[in-house]
């Protein structure tokens, strides 16, 4: 988790990224189409770069899909959980 400072107001320090990983598991009954395209239209992957995510999941048990701040990586993440996907942010 990397935060930057800033030199706010009164001293205070505040964290202007707290970046985080949307991370993708594996399952037994999503098919690498599905899973491909999902990552093509929910994380806007290229079909290539989805492709070898979704042989990673297969082989590793999982991989990170995207990365971001959480409130960027949320609707994502939801989208991804509405679709039959496991998920989770890190």
């Amino acid at each position: 988790m990397v935060k930057e400072k800033t030199n706010p107001v009164e001293g205070e320090e505040f964290s202007l990224s707290d970046k985080r990983e949307l991370v993708l598991h594996n399952d037994d009954f999503n098919t690498f189409d599905f899973v491909i395209n999902t990552l093509v239209e929910v994380c806007n992957h290229e079909p290539e770069q989805a492709e070898q995510c979704t042989m990673i999941v297969h082989h590793n048990g999982k991989c990170a899909v995207l990365s971001g701040d959480f409130t960027e990586l949320k609707p994502k993440y939801s989208e991804m959980l509405n679709r039959g996907l496991t998920a989770t942010i890190e």
